[in-house]
């Protein structure tokens, strides 16, 4: 399936979002089945959320990453599909999607210090009792700096990005159908003839067209998810420590749920935007006693679209 760089960029971005919701389960479990019987907060657990809040922060970065490359990998494709043949080579793609995983590491590194274990003693029964906690660092309460830098470059930014290129492919697909409007009309006042090689593209148009509309849906889900986080983020950095705590914590699982079913939606969209993608789900996870009842589809070697 990793044969066709829209695939590979596809794969790279499905890995994020399943780590994702992975890394999701426990801390579901913990935080909503385990810890209102206990009320406990032992040391473990808090070294837990400090690690659940940045491997999040992370993968989400991971994906934004991936998100871009394949926005901007489908408007050179269709903006300009001459030059895409000589731009988005397989070693660009590998390069870009390297990138993608590595660069998240450095540009998170703002939100590392946002966060820190605390630990607070009680008495209870007239015993000392020690809780850990993660809270704001010393660091970051004066002026909360580092959310709104993050709120900014990892946020904002890639959403102002995606939201011209979003606009530029509705744009260019519009074009497109327009001018094959134009040559149908053309086509049928000069020859009656069908040619096998018209449907053959016509064909190839239509997935290529079908393709862009998934993409086109991919970015504006990521708009939906992302954009608030950065508002919160951006004013967080603004108003400080009491803005950060009694409204972005109180959204943050609002967030977080809208964050999950975006990436259980984007698997379905993957599905219908790869040809591949869906067969080699179907053979990986499809039981071998519904294999032998599908009927046996024939494949043809020409590739067009690379999805």
């Amino acid at each position: 399936m990793c044969g066709a760089p829209i695939n590979r960029i596809l794969t790279g971005l499905a890995v994020a979002d399943m780590l994702v919701m992975v890394e999701y389960v426990p801390f579901a479990c913990y935080m909503y089945l385990v810890f209102p019987d206990t009320r406990n907060f032992p040391y473990s657990w808090a070294v837990f959320i400090l690690f659940h809040v940045h491997f999040s922060q992370i993968l989400h970065t991971i994906s934004i990453c991936h998100t871009l490359t394949l926005a901007i990998w489908r408007y050179i494709a269709i903006r300009h599909p001459q030059q895409s043949l000589i731009w988005c080579t397989e070693t660009r793609c590998n390069l870009a999607i390297a990138t993608s995983y590595i660069l998240p590491l450095f540009l998170c590194i703002p939100s590392y210090l946002v966060f820190h274990i605390r630990e607070t003693t009680i008495k209870e029964n007239s015993t000392k009792v020690v809780l850990y906690h993660l809270d704001v660092s010393d660091i970051a309460k004066p002026s909360l700096i580092t959310s709104s830098v993050s709120g900014v470059v990892i946020k904002l930014l890639p959403c102002a990005i995606l939201t011209v290129i979003s606009c530029c492919l509705i744009r260019a697909l519009y074009k497109v159908n327009t001018r094959k409007q134009a040559l149908k009309g053309y086509n049928s006042c000069s020859t009656n003839q069908p040619v096998q090689t018209d449907k053959r593209l016509s064909k190839a148009e239509k997935k290529a067209d079908r393709t862009t509309r998934m993409l086109v849906a991919i970015l504006l889900l990521f708009l939906i998810t992302e954009f608030p986080q950065g508002i919160l983020g951006l004013l967080s950095g603004i108003h400080g420590t009491c803005f950060f705590r009694h409204c972005y914590v109180i959204f943050g699982d609002l967030m977080d749920i809208l964050a999950l079913i975006n990436g259980a939606i984007n698997f379905i969209l993957y599905c219908f935007m790869s040809r591949q993608f869906r067969l080699t789900f179907e053979k990986l996870f499809k039981p071998a006693a519904l294999k032998k009842w599908s009927p046996k589809g024939t494949q043809t070697d020409i590739q067009t679209t690379y999805v």
